[in-house]
């Protein structure tokens, strides 16, 4: 009989060892264990996920949707998965797309191009309960953020009897990058939209894989705030999207606001590609022979530093501001005027605000006394400043509150208010608009009120993330339900209104009818009317220069 050495017994010993120790820690919860129960066939092979608090949920985390964007597909369409052998587990989120610090929060987490993962949420027993999806689109300025975040997570939301998805996007340079030797290269022939195409693409994914999670791809909610708004009012128009999803929710986002055309000047913007050929110049003095293979060999940090993305409402900072770019294919044109032409998807929408949305934003606007907020009132509204100065009037010398409340109207609710009247034609399916007042109990909102994003953890059913040592208060968890029981609701039927809510009346621009969320929610009627009407104003005296600057571009 052979007899083994003793290191080899010892080896043997160790490794038995460390096997005891590993199968405790499973044991103990340190170790996610990949069960049965949670393991799913998706198109690229088995993910395993984990039960997830309270034991009536599977999560699956950083599941990929797309192959990694790096080296060669840098600035690419996103490309399909490798598909894997074996079970690949899916128990923690996938990297942060390489950004600046965030405007709004401090949180970040690991940060790789190698981003395109999404997060599953599901209370479904079997792929049979076929029950209706709602996708998240993170805001962020399309330059930070991730579908990660700690305040995106779908507990709550799934809890009510939905499969929630969590998805991440390039970002910044990464995402929205125009080049004319990029759009030499593409099928399309255009470049910059990587951002858009990967929501695209993630949407695809759902379509193609959540009956695995007991989803239902024929009933999509895509939702999002912010950035995330202004990409789902998007997807509206964009050709590709169609039939990807089948409501849609808009929080504090929309269509207006910065932009740009891949080749031509608009909203007094430098075109894309042009752009583009900036930032190339700064990454590459030497002009190599192959510039595409230059700029795809910098690192990430390179091309961070040479685009230096701005971020925030008002793009601070004096790099690049960075966001879908309207190139004749997957934009055909101003996607604003689309909506009017009637050329957006008739699906059921949700669109809404919150009472303060730009006191996040103004700290370093540079408005210290009267006389510039007046100077700013008449760059903004011309011939019209005195009526602005009437509805936003200076109170006690604070200018700042002044201009918060004027921003916040104009550009804001405004907006919202004039989107739904243009998707609320006859005929369209039906838009409900809400209005956001609710304070969170935190010191900061005395000064900043219901602030931009501040309605998100009402939304996930987590209004406890503003006071999380004393717990949410009766009014907020209240609020809270209503919010997350309406956007649920409307998510299964296209229809907020449900057993216990407030009716809530689909728009309509004669009624102007809004549901306002605060510690008494209810129908408003005509809500800030005089200074919607103000926004108006000035939307169509800049859309209407724009336009024309357009046409006179397309001359020369």
């Amino acid at each position: 009989m052979r007899i083994a050495h003793p290191k080899t017994i010892r080896s043997g010993l160790l490794i038995w060892g460390l096997l005891s120790v590993a199968v405790q820690a499973v044991a103990a919860g340190k170790i996610p264990e990949a069960d049965p129960a949670n393991t799913v066939r998706i198109d690229s092979g088995l993910i395993s996920g984990q039960t997830g608090t309270g034991g009536n949920l599977r999560v699956f985390k950083g599941i990929p949707f797309a192959a990694p964007p790096v080296g060669p597909l840098r600035w690419k369409p996103p490309q399909p998965v490798q598909p894997w052998d074996g079970v690949r587990p899916c128990t923690e989120f996938g990297s942060w797309c390489p950004q600046p610090p965030p405007v709004i929060g401090k949180e970040t987490g690991s940060q790789s191009e190698d981003c395109l993962y999404l997060n599953v949420w599901t209370p479904a027993k079997s792929p049979d309960d076929r029950l209706p999806v709602m996708v998240w689109i993170h805001g962020g300025g399309w330059t930070t953020g991730s579908g990660s975040q700690r305040g995106y997570r779908g507990d709550r939301l799934a809890e009510a009897g939905v499969v929630v998805v969590t998805i991440n996007y390039r970002l910044g340079p990464f995402g929205f990058f125009a080049h004319p030797l990029l759009s030499a290269e593409a099928d399309s022939k255009t470049s910059g939209n990587y951002g858009m195409l990967d929501q695209i693409e993630a949407l695809r994914w759902v379509h193609r894989n959540i009956a695995a999670f007991g989803g239902n791809p024929d009933c999509v909610t895509v939702f999002g705030e912010s950035a995330g708004a202004g990409s789902v009012a998007r997807l509206l128009v964009v050709p590709q999207a169609k039939g990807l999803f089948h409501r849609a929710i808009i929080e504090s986002g929309g269509l207006a606001g910065f932009g740009r055309h891949l080749r031509e000047p608009w909203y007094q913007a430098k075109p894309a590609e042009q752009v583009g050929e900036e930032i190339a110049a700064k990454l590459l003095p030497d002009k190599p022979v192959d510039i595409l293979d230059a700029l795809r060999a910098k690192s990430a940090q390179d091309v961070l530093l040479a685009a230096s993305p701005t971020v925030g409402l008002f793009r601070e900072g004096s790099g690049v501001s960075f966001s879908p770019v309207v190139d004749g294919w997957l934009l055909p044109t101003d996607p604003e005027l689309m909506v009017e032409r009637g050329q957006a998807d008739d699906v059921p929408v949700i669109i809404g605000v919150n009472a303060d949305e730009a006191t996040v934003f103004t700290s370093k606007v540079p408005i210290r006394s009267e006389t510039d907020y007046r100077f700013l009132l008449e760059k903004v509204f011309g011939d019209r400043a005195a009526e602005a100065l009437r509805l936003f009037p200076v109170c006690n010398g604070d200018c700042l509150a002044a201009f918060n409340d004027m921003t916040g109207v104009t550009g804001f609710v405004s907006e919202a208010r004039h989107l739904a009247r243009e998707l609320s034609r006859a005929g369209r399916s039906k838009v409900y608009l809400y209005y956001f007042s609710r304070v969170p109990l935190l010191p900061a909102a005395t000064s900043l009120g219901a602030f931009h994003s501040s309605e998100i953890p009402y939304v996930f059913g987590t209004p406890e993330t503003f006071t999380p040592i004393r717990g949410a208060s009766a009014a907020d968890r209240a609020v809270s339900q209503a919010m997350l029981s309406a956007w649920t609701c409307f998510a299964r039927t296209g229809n907020p209104n449900g057993e216990g809510l407030v009716n809530w009346p689909a728009y309509d621009s004669r009624t102007d009818a809004w549901l306002e969320f605060d510690d008494i929610i209810a129908v408003r009627y005509n809500l800030l009317k005089e200074g919607c009407d103000l926004g108006d104003s000035v939307r169509t005296v800049r859309q209407a220069r724009d336009r024309k600057t357009f046409v006179q571009s397309q001359k020369q």
